[in-house]
């Protein structure tokens, strides 16, 4: 049985760190593991393990089908390591944590983590949550682009400039002091990445997304999607857990609802979420789901941090075997 440090806080990814074979090794090996992918797979009318198995890629990668999926392999870690550690309770509520976090989506996985929102209910507001920015997806082309090299500011300065312009496109995640990520209408992001460019930005990747998440144009589902969390069943959470809308923790139910749906059409804050832990002490981190995007965006910040991604069978077993220092 493994232990954990209390400075060690639990991350989880959002959309983008899907891939096709992700989860398959954990299902085959643990019964927790496929009982919570049973029940996704309930939920949605689709076999989940199946889509990550065998596809198509389009299928896993489509915005309603990634989300789902993802927030279910963070769930069936968390499962998997309740077991090894010999937690009491649900999806790991009994694991010491010194905090909880996730990137857009993997809020929802931290907020159950947190013991802040059940299992059944995060994953209905998953599915739908993923349909209705599917639908923003498929009503506008939209776009994002990585901007390397260029200091937040500059870029806000930037922004600010096209958005008197009239171009629709702003900030959707500032991920660390090299690297902030626009988004919106995609030849308004054309137009912005050029500007970008010109202002000194030493590299503009566009990322391969469905739309323009953390935008305006995902309007349509902020709407659509607050009725139903307006009914969610919110609790305070166990564990500090810091919000991508503010950058800081969240205790209140109802700031945190708040922030959930606010956060579709905003930007994450997630170097101001990493320094707020490091200014109170983290000294280490797992990111409980599918690759590895969290511990390059924390590399970002705190290169030196002790990060260690636990996804796959290997990543347990490395910590049951001890091979990488979890105390």
């Amino acid at each position: 049985m493994v232990t954990v440090n209390g400075s060690r806080a639990f991350f989880f990814p959002g959309q983008g760190a899907q891939h096709l074979g992700m989860a398959i090794d954990l299902a085959a090996a643990y019964p927790e593991a496929r009982a919570v992918f049973a029940r996704g797979s309930e939920v949605l009318g689709r076999d989940v393990v199946e889509v990550c198995r065998s596809g198509p890629e389009d299928e896993l990668n489509s915005t309603r089908m990634s989300q789902p999926a993802i927030f279910l392999h963070s769930m069936a870690v968390l499962e998997i390591l309740r077991k090894e550690w010999g937690a009491p309770g649900g999806h790991a509520e009994g694991l010491p944590a010194f905090a909880a976090a996730g990137l857009s989506l993997g809020e929802y996985s931290a907020l159950v983590f947190a013991g802040s929102i059940d299992f059944e209910d995060a994953l209905k507001i998953v599915k739908l949550r993923g349909e209705l920015m599917q639908q923003a997806c498929d009503a506008e082309k939209g776009a994002m682009a990585s901007i390397i090299g260029l200091p937040a500011s500059k870029v806000e300065e930037v922004v600010e400039t096209a958005c008197k312009d009239g171009l629709r496109a702003g900030i959707a995640n500032y991920n660390s002091p090299d690297q902030t990520v626009v988004s919106g209408a995609a030849l308004d992001v054309g137009e912005l990445v050029k500007r970008l460019e010109g202002a000194g930005a030493r590299r503009a990747i566009r990322l391969k997304v469905a739309g323009a998440y953390h935008s305006s144009l995902m309007a349509s589902a902020t709407r659509a999607l607050e009725p139903h969390l307006r009914q969610a069943r919110i609790r305070a959470p166990r564990v500090p857990f810091f919000a991508n809308f503010t950058g800081g923790e969240a205790s209140d139910p109802e700031e945190i609802r708040t922030n959930l749906i606010r956060q579709v059409e905003s930007p994450v804050r997630w170097e101001q979420i990493v320094r707020g832990l490091l200014g109170r002490g983290l000294r280490s981190a797992f990111e409980v789901g599918p690759g590895r995007v969290i511990q390059g965006l924390v590399r970002g910040v705190a290169r030196d941090l002790d990060m260690v991604s636990v996804g796959t069978l290997e990543g347990i077993l490395k910590l049951k075997e001890g091979g990488v220092p979890v105390a």
